[in-house]
């Protein structure tokens, strides 16, 4: 049975307000003041609450207020025998569900009653979907080959910790999927996931992309502007391909690294930031450091943790499994009856040489989608998959 909560000093309006929700079927607990009302939000969990704003001791925008900071969940009403529409929208921008005036009408409550209610069922569902959406995104590195295994074993250990890691592979092997499995399984999986690839921005606006520049800093610089750092703040950063990343810039990360504060482009403030830092990049950094092109510092500062994710070729165990996975995906975006691959066509897919590793795969099974019937033969992956 559904917990309801009546916050009101007047007796004659709880006793009224219950017979009404009991008649639904709610369980009804009481409050002859704010001050309890809202110990019973903090130690209870409610389906709904009613609350006065007139009260002794503690009123009704207070109880909103001290509701809405203990993580409440609850809609709140909140009611009034001195309504007028300027405490109805400052309650409402407060936080309120809604407002209703005494004395109370037995079809405005039931009326509530119901839009709260699928309210509340709407919020369920959006945290079963979020859930679901996680699970799916930290548990969707596909593969049972060693390699594989010993990537997932390491993700469940370093996750929880904000160490830095450092992904590295050949282009199209799935160093993002690593780098959000990292985030998912986190302790800021609830926060922003904030990715920059760093060989996409031009090395004259990184710097301005990861942290953020203040208004006239240069030209085109018309209003201030947060980085991928501030943004990050409380949750992760990805910087992908971080080999591709100027000098300069190089410089700029490492400070943030070292001392978690940053200075916007044109801007002398310190501004603290907390991210946790996961790097990726296809080139051999220390290779790259012999030539010159790489900080050794920098590095150093993000291989607390390497992880390696092998190449599409070192791994062929894995591709039935990456294949029928694709296969699904594919045709649930497309929106057609799921196809199958016959023994023949896994085995011919296994003997391709995937230059293009897991990116070239899953464009090789879309397009055996597209052009073949319902069963995708050998000789159909040898006709289309070398295209």
């Amino acid at each position: 049975m559904s917990k309801i909560l009546i916050i009101d000093d007047e007796r004659s309006i709880r006793r009224a307000l219950r017979e009404i929700l009991e008649f639904e079927s709610y369980e009804v607990h009481e409050a002859e003041n704010g001050r309890e009302g809202l110990d019973k939000i903090k130690n209870n969990s409610y389906e709904l609450i009613f609350c006065d704003i007139k009260m002794p001791e503690m009123d009704g925008m207070e109880v909103l207020q001290g509701a809405l900071a203990a993580k409440n969940e609850a809609p709140i009403i909140m009611i009034s025998g001195h309504g007028n529409i300027e405490t109805a929208v400052e309650s409402i921008k407060k936080g309120a569900f809604d407002f209703i005036e005494k004395p109370l009408d037995l079809n405005r409550i039931l009326v509530t009653l119901r839009n709260a209610k699928e309210r509340v069922q709407l919020v369920e569902e959006k945290n079963v979907l979020k859930t679901t959406v996680r699970k799916f995104k930290g548990s969707s590195i596909i593969g049972e080959t060693p390699e594989i295994i010993r990537i997932k074993e390491m993700i469940e250990k370093v996750a929880p910790s904000d160490a830095r890691v450092l992904i590295t592979g050949g282009n199209g092997t799935g160093k993002e999927l690593v780098a959000r499995s990292l985030h998912d399984n986190s302790n800021r999986k609830k926060m922003q996931f904030i990715e920059v690839n760093c060989a996409a921005i031009p090395s004259e606006l990184i710097e301005s992309e990861l942290f953020g520049h203040e208004k006239g800093a240069f030209t085109s610089a018309i209003k201030d502007k947060k980085g991928k750092f501030e943004l990050a703040s409380g949750g992760t950063l990805f910087l992908d391909e971080i080999g591709d990343m100027s000098a300069s810039a190089q410089a700029k990360v490492l400070r943030a690294l070292q001392e978690n504060v940053i200075q916007r482009v044109g801007g002398e403030r310190d501004i603290k930031v907390d991210c946790r830092i996961v790097a990726a990049t296809n080139k051999d950094l220390r290779k790259e450091i012999a030539d010159g092109k790489f900080r050794e510092d920098l590095y150093h500062r993000l291989a607390v943790i390497p992880i390696h994710v092998p190449a599409l070729n070192e791994r062929r165990e894995d591709i039935p499994l990456l294949a029928e996975h694709f296969l699904t995906m594919v045709c649930a975006e497309q929106g057609i009856p799921r196809k199958a691959f016959s023994p023949g066509a896994l085995e011919n897919l296994k003997q391709i040489n995937w230059t293009g590793n897991i990116r070239e795969l899953r464009n090789v099974v879309e397009r055996l989608v597209i052009l073949c019937d319902n069963q995708i033969s050998g000789d159909e992956v040898q006709l289309y998959a070398n295209k």
